[in-house]
């Protein structure tokens, strides 16, 4: 009877694992083949003009830039880049908790996460070599070439890294479920705002924020994956 509880206490757990796998495979899997389409279309187009959902998200920034809300769009923006990407990344191997050792870890495997996200989205900006739409609609400064955005990609890496680290926070504690969504719900906002405010700005197409975002997708759920496969959650 003792054998047969815990046959079916590991089977319960392996079938947990596997779930625990598989929402971050299959966001990876989605985010791949989004990717992979939108850059598909981009290279079509490269010769010609831009997609119509790029012209009429451009073309409707132009018509709706007050000055306060170009503003409010500069300061957005900034969080996407500089220190701010570095400084998201510590924190969340400092949220992640553990003994000093373990927290010391954690902030390498993130900083670690991020440069190499952030190497694999140079290369294939230079790849693709997308131009960024006419200077003259632009409301800040940019440089480089425009697909995917690196503002785009940057800010939702940062915001998988924070509920990546809240997750393993919480898993096996008693972390109150509505604070954990409503963190979610602010990081989540805030990274979507950092990419459209870059389509506001006039310095990328709305695709170039999309294809960030899947980017993102991408490469958080393989994170993600690899965490939860290799790291055990409990402590």
């Amino acid at each position: 009877m003792t054998g047969d509880a815990s046959a079916l206490a590991g089977g319960r757990s392996s079938a947990s694992a596997a779930l625990s796998l598989r929402a971050p495979l299959l966001a990876a899997l989605v985010g791949l083949l989004g990717l992979v389409g939108l850059t598909v279309l981009v290279l079509a187009a490269r010769h010609g003009s831009p997609p119509a959902l790029d012209r009429t998200a451009h073309d409707w920034s132009l018509r709706h830039r007050p000055s306060g809300l170009v503003a409010a769009a500069r300061t957005v923006t900034a969080t996407g880049t500089g220190v701010f990407p570095y400084a998201a990344a510590v924190t969340a191997g400092l949220i992640a908790g553990g003994d000093t050792r373990r927290r010391l870890g954690h902030v390498v495997g993130a900083l670690a996460f991020l440069l190499l996200g952030q190497g694999v989205r140079y290369g294939l900006m230079r790849v693709i070599a997308r131009p960024r739409p006419p200077l003259g609609d632009w409301a800040t400064h940019a440089s480089g070439f425009a697909f995917p955005s690196g503002h785009a990609t940057t800010s939702a890496l940062m915001a998988g890294l924070l509920l990546t680290a809240i997750g393993v926070r919480a898993h096996g504690r008693r972390v109150p479920r509505p604070l954990r969504a409503a963190v979610a719900a602010l990081v989540v906002c805030w990274a979507a705002t950092v990419g459209l405010s870059r389509v506001l700005l006039g310095v990328h197409w709305a695709t170039d924020v999309l294809a960030g975002w899947l980017f993102a997708a991408v490469w958080v759920g393989l994170g993600t994956a690899l965490i939860r496969k290799v790291l055990p959650l409990s402590r």
